[in-house]
């Protein structure tokens, strides 16, 4: 059985018993954040060492990896309904390792600006527009002579000399094909990915 608390009958005591909690509270805050800091150090830094090192394609399999465990999902398990609800803080983490250590020339933004660049809106993705997507293919490098380049992956240029936008890449292939392209854009955009 627990001891009742000491009865306080004093404003001064009162307000050090909440000073205390104040105090608690705000540590209690800053360890948390502490911890968040470790675990996206943990959860970002292979790839941030990756895409330092120039190693894109790598960088490329990691970003498919660093989504995947966000949502504790498989490829084949990731649905193109777990991308309306994928956190922006992670996307805009990955956009932003991916802009600074490819000269602005790769990321989630350069992706998105590029699809609107080529005609695309949330209308033509909300419509499933295939032509803007494959247009967008085109100029990105992912598609050569009206072919996708998927089952072609090793053999792309993986330097600074690839397509602006072309990276990250493998992590749009899924077993939803354009549905999950459009719903991966959508997300961008909702995200305010720019």
């Amino acid at each position: 059985m627990s001891e009742p608390l000491p009865e306080i009958d004093n404003n001064t005591q009162w307000t050090e018993i909440l000073g205390q909690l104040q105090s608690l509270n705000n540590r209690v805050t800053y360890l948390e954040e502490k911890l968040k800091l470790v675990s996206d150090l943990d959860r970002y830094g292979k790839l941030q060492s990756l895409l330092m090192a120039g190693k894109f394609k790598e960088a490329d399999l990691e970003t498919t990896v660093v989504i995947l465990d966000a949502v504790n999902k498989s490829r084949d398990d990731l649905t193109p309904d777990d991308m309306t609800k994928f956190p922006c803080n992670i996307l805009k983490v990955i956009d932003r390792l991916w802009q600074d250590y490819s000269d602005n020339r790769f990321g989630f933004s350069k992706q998105l600006t590029i699809y609107q660049e080529v005609g695309g809106s949330l209308d033509t993705l909300r419509a499933q527009n295939t032509q803007v997507l494959e247009k967008y293919g085109d100029q990105v490098g992912w598609r050569k002579e009206g072919k996708w380049q998927g089952n072609n992956y090793d053999n792309w240029d993986f330097s600074l000399s690839a397509p602006v936008g072309c990276f990250p890449a493998i992590w749009w292939k899924s077993p939803y094909g354009f549905k999950m392209a459009t719903f991966c854009f959508i997300r961008l955009i909702n995200c305010d990915i720019s």
